[in-house]
C-alpha cells in the first residue's frame, strides 16, 4: 500500500454506513473499507490503518440511522443504568451487579468487575460485582468457544450465582447481539423482573441481531432483544448498542468491540460510584466528559505510532520464523496481556506458545474465582516464575519479549526480570505509562538501556475537581480513571502487536480472519459467509466445501450433511486450516490433498490462492 493509497482510503471511513454496503451482514461482521488490503501493508501502514479504525469508535453520527457512542439515547441509557448500580452501591445487602459474556466479552467482564471490586475494598466497602464467562475461568486464558452456544448453561450459571439475591443488575455483553449463552441469561432476567434488571451491551442495531433459532428454545436472540426494547420504555430493561464501525479484521470483535465495551461499562460504573460516594450527580455532561477522556487516550496512544510499528515488526519477525512473543506484565496491564494472548488461537489459528502472557504473582494477582488452573495443562502456567523456569532457558534473539508496567509498579522488579531476559535475548521491548515525565526519565533509565525499544507513554494528570477523581490508586493518589485509560492504551498497543504480527505472518486474507477456528455456530456461519464472499459461489457449495475441510473428505456423505451443527463444530475443533483449505478447493476445483499441498508450499493464503490461479 503506497502513501497515496493510504490517503485515498481515508475518504472511505463512512462507506460502511451506506445501506448498500454489504447489506446482508450486521455491522459487527462487515469488512472495513479502510482495511481492504491490510494483508499487503507494511508494519507502519498497518499501525496507521488500525489507528483510523479505532478512531471510528468516536465518530459522530452521519444521519445514517446508526446510534453512536455520543448519541443522546446511548448516553441517557448509560445514565439510567448507572442510577440502578448506584442504588446497589448505597444498599448492597443481598444485591449484586453481574457482568457476563463469552470470549473477549467475558474476559473484559472479569477485568472490569475485578477493578471496581478492588476500588470498593480500598474504600472499605463490600464488593458488589461478579463476573460470568462462558466456559468458566479456563476461558479467561484459553479459547472455550462451544459453551457460547448453550443458552441453558448461561441461564443456570446466572441462577446459581444470584441465588438468594433480592436485587440484581445483570449486564450481558454480546458485541454482535448473537451469543446464545448471554441470550439465555437475559431471558431468565426477563422472566424474573421482581429481582433482575437486564442490561444488554452490543454494537449492532436491533434488526441486525442474530435471528437463527437456538437449540431447545422457542426464541431467537433478535426476538429476545425486541422484548427488551419494548420493556426499555418503562425502564424495565436497558439496551446499549451504539455502532462503532466494522472491525479492522472482519468480525474480530476483540478489537473495537472490546475497547468500546470497556469504555461504556467503565464510564457508567464510574458515574455510579461518584454518585454513591461523593454525591456527584449523574449528568449527561459528566458522562460525555468521561468518554472524551477515553477518546484522548486513543490519541495519546497513537502519537507513539513509530514505537508501536517497531513492536509489530519485532513480533512479526518472531512469528514468521516460528518463534515466540512473550508479554511480561504487572498488575492489570498483565491481565490485558493474558487476554490478548488468549485471543490469538480462535482469531488466527495460533498455538498457545506463539503469543503468551505472564503476570507477576500468578493466580494470586489474577484473583480469579476458581483459583489456580495449572492442573489444566502447560498453557495455564502464567506466573513470572513459570516464565523463568519454562520459557526463559530456551529464549534466543528470534523471540520477542515485551514488558508491560506503570510508574505505580515496583520498577526494581521490572529491572531485575529485564536483566535476566537480557542475558538470553537482545530482542526485549517495553511499554510503560507515567504521569510525571521527570520521574519517568529517572526510573526508566536502566530498563531503556536493556531494551531494543521502549514505548514511554506520558499522561497529563486528571483535571482538578473532576468527578472522575472519586477513587484513588493505592500508592500515588492517581485517579482510578487514569488507570482505566492506561489499560485501554495498553489494549490498543497489544491488539496492534498481535494483529499486525499475524498479518505479517500471512494469517489474514485481505481483511478477513481466514484461519479462524470453526468451533461454534457463530464461527461456522462466519466461515460460510466468508467463503461465499471470497469465492462468489452459492451458499450450499461453500458449506459443502467447509464440511469437506472439516471432515477431511473429498466427498461429503449423507450422514455428515444431516448431522447437527454441534457435531460439525466439535469435529472442527481438532482441525487446522479449515477455511483456507475450503477456499483453495472452491477457487481451484482441486482435491483436498492438492489444497493441503498448495498451502504447505505457500502458507500465506492469499499468495497460495493466486499461485494456484496463475
Amino acid at each position: 500500500m503506497s502513501g497515496s493509497d493510504w490517503i485515498c482510503s481515508l475518504s472511505t471511513e463512512c462507506e460502511w454506513e451506506s445501506s448498500d454496503y454489504e447489506p446482508w451482514l450486521p455491522v459487527s461482521e462487515k469488512s472495513n473499507p479502510l482495511t481492504r488490503d491490510i494483508d499487503r501493508a507494511p508494519a507502519n501502514h498497518i499501525v496507521r490503518i488500525l489507528q483510523a479504525c479505532d478512531t471510528q469508535m468516536f465518530q459522530e453520527g452521519t444521519g445514517s440511522g446508526y446510534q453512536r457512542l455520543w448519541s443522546d439515547e446511548v448516553v441517557k441509557t448509560m445514565m439510567e443504568v448507572a442510577k440502578r448500580v448506584e442504588l446497589i452501591l448505597k444498599d448492597p445487602q443481598d444485591s449484586i451487579v453481574v457482568l457476563s459474556g463469552c470470549g473477549t466479552s467475558g474476559r473484559l467482564a472479569f477485568l472490569i468487575a475485578s477493578a471496581f471490586n478492588r476500588a470498593l475494598r480500598e474504600q472499605k466497602q463490600n464488593s458488589v460485582y461478579s463476573y460470568i464467562i462462558a466456559g468458566g475461568d479456563r476461558a479467561l486464558l484459553s479459547s472455550q468457544e462451544s459453551p457460547e452456544d448453550d443458552p441453558k448453561l448461561g441461564m443456570l450459571s446466572l441462577k446459581k450465582l444470584c441465588e438468594g439475591k433480592r436485587r440484581v443488575v445483570f449486564i450481558g455483553i454480546s458485541c454482535g447481539l448473537s451469543a446464545p449463552f448471554v441470550a439465555g441469561q437475559l431471558d431468565f432476567c426477563l422472566q424474573n423482573p421482581e429481582a433482575y434488571t437486564p442490561v444488554l451491551v452490543g454494537f449492532n442495531p436491533v434488526h441486525q441481531a442474530r435471528d437463527e433459532p437456538m437449540p431447545g428454545n422457542t426464541f431467537t436472540f433478535r426476538s429476545m432483544v425486541q422484548r427488551m426494547q419494548e420493556l426499555a420504555t418503562g425502564h424495565m430493561a436497558f439496551l446499549i448498542n451504539p455502532a462503532v464501525g466494522p472491525e479492522a479484521i472482519s468480525g474480530s470483535s476483540r478489537m473495537k468491540g472490546g475497547s468500546a465495551t470497556k469504555i461504556l461499562l467503565e464510564v457508567l460504573l464510574s458515574a455510579a460510584h461518584a454518585a454513591a460516594y461523593t454525591h456527584t450527580p449523574i449528568t449527561h455532561r459528566s458522562v460525555l466528559q468521561h468518554m472524551r477522556e477515553y477518546e484522548r487516550s486513543v490519541d495519546v496512544t497513537y502519537v507513539q505510532t513509530e514505537g508501536i510499528t517497531a513492536l509489530v515488526e519485532a513480533a512479526g519477525r518472531s512469528l514468521r520464523c516460528g518463534r515466540r512473543v512473550c508479554y511480561l506484565g504487572w498488575g492489570s496491564l498483565a491481565v490485558l496481556g493474558l487476554i490478548d494472548a488468549s485471543e490469538c488461537n480462535p482469531t488466527f489459528g495460533a498455538d498457545y506458545t506463539d503469543i503468551r502472557g505472564f503476570i507477576n504473582g500468578g493466580y494470586r494477582q489474577l484473583n480469579n474465582k476458581e483459583g489456580p488452573l495449572t492442573s489444566l495443562g502447560p498453557e495455564f502456567f502464567i506466573a513470572h516464575e513459570d516464565f523463568v523456569h519454562l520459557v526463559l532457558p530456551s529464549l534466543n534473539d528470534q523471540d520477542t519479549v515485551l514488558l508491560l508496567y506503570t510508574q505505580s509498579d515496583d520498577v526494581s522488579e521490572v529491572v531485575n526480570l529485564a536483566g535476566r531476559v537480557r542475558e538470553k535475548t537482545s530482542n526485549i521491548h517495553a511499554v510503560c505509562h507515567w504521569v510525571d515525565r521527570d520521574a519517568a526519565a529517572l526510573q526508566q533509565g536502566h530498563i531503556s538501556e536493556m531494551c531494543s525499544s521502549t514505548l514511554k507513554i506520558t499522561w497529563p494528570p486528571p483535571a482538578r475537581g473532576s468527578c472522575l477523581r472519586m477513587m484513588t490508586d493505592r500508592t500515588e493518589n492517581q485517579s482510578f480513571s487514569l488507570f482505566q485509560q492506561w489499560e485501554l492504551s495498553t489494549k490498543l498497543v497489544l491488539n496492534a502487536v498481535s494483529t499486525g504480527a499475524h498479518i505479517l505472518k500471512g494469517k489474514i486474507y485481505q481483511n478477513h480472519m481466514i484461519d479462524v477456528q470453526v468451533t461454534n455456530s457463530k464461527l461456522y456461519l462466519r466461515a460460510t459467509r466468508l467463503l461465499q464472499k471470497l469465492s462468489g459461489r452459492p451458499e450450499a457449495k461453500c458449506e459443502e466445501a467447509l464440511l469437506k475441510a472439516i471432515y477431511r473428505l473429498d466427498e461429503v456423505t449423507l450422514d455428515i450433511m444431516t448431522s447437527d451443527l454441534n457435531t460439525h463444530t466439535h469435529t472442527a475443533s481438532s482441525r487446522s486450516k479449515v477455511v483456507p483449505l475450503a477456499l483453495v478447493c472452491l477457487l481451484t476445483s482441486c482435491s483436498l490433498s492438492e489444497a493441503e499441498s498448495h498451502l504447505e508450499q505457500q502458507p500465506i493464503v492469499r499468495d497460495a490462492v493466486e499461485a494456484c490461479l496463475s
